[in-house]
């Protein structure tokens, strides 16, 4: 299977991807939409990975490189590609099936607890009923209508969606490695305030062996993606 995955910032880890990709024989190939993209990596992906990033996904009068984007999101949504958004990632899919999306009233970093809902997706049944995955946001999505709601937190009811049997969305990261915690830890501390669902540095750390059964999850993700 060939894999194109979009990184929206410099010290993003794919390294839970790539190991993935190399244990199964799979083609990975990362790209940043910030150096443009080329409408013929589509034609030789069988895979849309949206990663994460610092943006907002209505910044778009801010960052002249976010409307090429969507509109490459957009045509690989069109084509019926298989695709999995994480975070900004799955607030851009929210964005271009309908949704909209818009600053949380709360933000929501650390280790968090993700619940479940009702609704079933073969791709996200391989996970728990309840499960910690790591977060950092500030932004929520309407869910746009048709899709299905995965999942909730306490601080945050939108955790993940399904549209059709072909894209899901995540807004947590099961893909976040510790080197990669431990940079934002030190590059975004201005955003560890005192606050509900802000856990601290300290705390953070604390529970950063979370990260192997997140890798395990998101690879249980991706084994069934590959398979449908």
């Amino acid at each position: 299977m060939n894999i194109l995955a979009l990184k929206h910032f410099d010290f993003d880890d794919t390294m839970a991807l790539e190991d993935w990709a190399s244990r199964g024989g799979h083609r990975l190939q990362i790209a940043d939409p910030s150096k443009g993209l080329a409408e013929t990596w589509l034609e030789a992906a069988d895979l849309l990975v949206i990663l994460g990033g610092p943006m907002s996904a209505y910044d778009d009068a801010k960052l002249d490189w976010l409307a090429e984007e969507k509109r490459f999101i957009a045509r690989a949504i069109e084509q019926d590609m298989r695709i999995l958004g994480i975070c900004l990632g799955a607030q851009l899919l929210a964005e271009l099936l309908g949704g909209s999306v818009r600053r949380h009233e709360v933000k929501e970093i650390g280790w968090h607890r993700i619940k479940r809902t009702a609704e079933r997706h073969p791709w996200f049944d391989v996970l728990p009923e309840e499960f910690h995955s790591f977060q950092w946001h500030g932004d929520t999505y309407v869910l746009p209508e048709g899709a299905r709601r995965l999942a909730e937190s306490e601080a945050c009811g939108q955790q993940a969606f399904a549209w059709g049997d072909r894209i899901l969305a995540l807004q947590f990261h099961l893909e976040t490695t510790p080197a990669c915690i431990d940079q934002m830890l030190t590059r975004w501390a201005n955003e560890l305030v005192s606050a509900l669902y802000v856990q601290d540095s300290t705390h953070i750390r604390s529970e950063i062996g979370r990260s192997t059964e997140s890798f395990r999850m998101l690879h249980a993700i991706l084994d069934r993606i590959a398979a449908s």
